[in-house]
């Protein structure tokens, strides 16, 4: 299938590693033109180059903390320089600790709101007014499942992440008249150093060893298995894509059957 990404440029947020550089080299591998940036220079530029041996294509790299506003609006205005458009924005950033509720101190939440909702809310501000010119754009927020079924032990990723649901469902509303559509893309249990830290943690906080812990996230998916970053990627490249030019404001569960709400 074409997906019609050739000569599109797309901005992939902390692509350093894990699902964004997955998503990265997915975009890259169909023919756009792929800007990744995060917060370590050395993770990010072994990330572009290894991305380019494996595509043979361009990979811009910039080091930017999303959390900063005027370097997301750097970033975004170097990237246009240097190509002359963007038409993919995909919006992804790191989780915050896992806590539970009596354990959350206000600045454990202010520091949430800032790295989920307001790094989102910069390259929206950033990126869709470009695309708004072009009359054709595709937003694209990496979320998590726990937006649909919120996951024990995530209380900071399960709040804000659904806060970053409902901009993007309005911003849907708002900017498809201009050819842009917005989409949330909402990972389950996905084999990454994430995943690793957070059995890590439970681990802690428990006692279950990480494996025990691996072992009850298995049992929760239909599928038996625990997914992959690619699988995960393939699935924003068709949000991303040309074909997918009348999904707009879901929220796409990518998680093997792990949720089990009817929407």
């Amino acid at each position: 299938m074409d997906l019609g990404l050739q000569g599109r440029v797309a901005i992939v947020a902390a692509a350093s590693k894990g699902l964004g550089r997955a998503v990265a080299e997915e975009l890259s591998r169909e023919g756009a033109t792929v800007a990744i940036c995060a917060r370590s220079g050395s993770e990010l530029e072994q990330a572009a180059g290894e991305i380019h041996k494996s595509t043979g294509r361009e990979i811009f790299h910039q080091s930017v903390d999303v959390t900063d506003a005027a370097a997301v609006s750097q970033f975004v205005a170097d990237v246009e320089s240097r190509f002359g458009r963007i038409d993919i924005c995909v919006t992804n950033s790191g989780g915050p600790p896992s806590k539970l509720f009596a354990d959350a101190s206000p600045e454990d939440w202010r520091s949430a709101v800032d790295l989920l909702l307001m790094s989102t809310v910069f390259f929206a501000r950033e990126t869709l007014p470009r695309m708004q010119k072009n009359k054709w754009g595709r937003f694209i927020t990496i979320t998590s499942s726990a937006v649909k079924q919120p996951v024990d032990g995530l209380l900071l990723s399960n709040s804000i992440r659904s806060a970053v649901t409902g901009l993007a469902r309005t911003l849907a509303n708002e900017y498809a008249a201009h050819g842009i559509t917005v989409n949330n893309v909402c990972p389950g249990y996905t084999r990454t150093a994430r995943l690793d830290g957070l059995a890590a943690a439970i681990s802690a906080r428990t006692g279950a060893k990480p494996e025990a812990v691996f072992a009850d996230w298995t049992r929760q998916i239909p599928a038996g298995r625990i997914g992959t970053p690619q699988e995960f990627a393939a699935v924003v490249a068709f949000l991303a894509s040309e074909r997918a030019s009348f999904v707009n404001g879901t929220s796409i569960a990518v998680d093997g059957g792990m949720v089990r709400s009817l929407l």
